[in-house]
């Protein structure tokens, strides 16, 4: 069974500019995610499915693959499914694995958790929501994309802060930085 792993990583974000490139724990967002999928054993391939050549370059390894994505999957309106599609259409795999860069402390555990429960049921999703797994099947077969039909599982090895502003990335760093005291700004 090959298993693509993903992160998809738009340059524009309403809340937080330029979020997918800021650091936690010294590393952007986006790459800490790339590498948590090079890590992992099951994962046979990795893509970045992005419409910056800035994250592009920022997560460039040579075991990572770039996809550009189309205009027409880039806009804040749309669902995370058509953008696995479109993986999918471009790299073949029998089971997809998304990892969501907003969840920065994520143990291996819970994608190898969804990967499971994706191979039993067709679609897993963590809650907290870092990582979503399907197969090539249940993806091509997907009907509404904002009517989620995964198997929802609770994932205790996820932070459950899902960055979006500045001071959620500073809630996640301080409460994993414990006893690192900074003056006050």
């Amino acid at each position: 069974m090959k298993i693509v792993g993903s992160v998809i990583a738009r340059i524009g974000s309403k809340r937080l500019t330029y979020k997918n490139l800021l650091p936690y724990k010294g590393v952007p967002l986006v790459l800490r995610a790339v590498r948590k999928l090079l890590d992992c054993p099951r994962i046979d391939e990795v893509v970045l499915s992005t419409d910056s050549e800035l994250i592009a370059r920022t997560c460039m390894h040579p075991d990572v693959r770039i996809l550009p994505r189309p205009e027409r999957l880039s806009g804040d309106e749309v669902a995370s499914v058509p953008v696995f599609q479109h993986i999918l259409e471009n790299h073949d795999c029998d089971l997809h694995v998304n990892f969501n860069c907003n969840f920065p402390e994520c143990e291996e555990s819970v994608i190898l958790k969804a990967i499971e429960l994706a191979e039993e049921t067709g679609e897993a999703l963590s809650d907290p929501y870092a990582v979503w797994a399907q197969t090539r099947s249940c993806l091509e077969n997907y009907g509404d994309p904002f009517d989620i039909t995964a198997r929802v599982f609770e994932a205790r090895g996820v932070h459950p802060l899902d960055v979006h502003s500045m001071e959620d990335l500073l809630s996640v760093h301080r409460e994993h930085q414990k006893g690192i005291h900074l003056p006050d700004f």
